[in-house]
């Protein structure tokens, strides 16, 4: 994959909580205003193939926006696949904050790790900065489903 404008320094920040982002709604092909400002279009973002392969979790999908360096973005990939691992229809995406530095723009992402919780129907719900534990995950998962 291509990578857009070289380079761009992700900042790390460590331990913050999770934060209720709202519920938007969405329609194919549209960014749409919320409280925060403008949420992404994640089904069509999973459905468009910019993302590889990866889609959408039968009921919720988290969505970890990290970079090579990052030391907490290993540690949350082990948390993220491990909560994936253990609650059904949970899927865990991870993306390269250098190779998509247009999504991380347009998704508000300014630190790794970031986490984004996305209902079943792509809606951005709530959203992480730092390495999570596996409670607060969870948690943060059992508000949604």
């Amino acid at each position: 994959m291509a990578r857009e404008g070289g380079a761009r320094h992700v900042r790390e920040r460590e331990g913050e909580n999770v934060a209720e982002t709202g519920t938007p709604g969405s329609r194919a092909g549209e960014r749409e205003a919320t409280a925060d400002g403008l949420a992404l279009d994640w089904t069509r973002l999973f459905g468009s193939g910019a993302l590889g392969d990866a889609g959408l979790g039968e009921r919720a999908t988290l969505v970890q926006f990290s970079t090579a360096f990052c030391q907490p973005c290993r540690a949350t990939r082990r948390v993220l696949d491990q909560v994936a691992g253990l609650v059904p229809g949970v899927a865990h995406v991870e993306i390269d904050a250098e190779d998509h530095l247009a999504l991380v723009r347009a998704a508000g992402i300014d630190a790794t790790p970031t986490v984004l919780f996305l209902d079943a129907k792509g809606h951005e719900v709530r959203r992480a900065s730092g390495a999570p534990r596996r409670d607060q995950v969870l948690a943060a998962l059992a508000g949604m489903l």
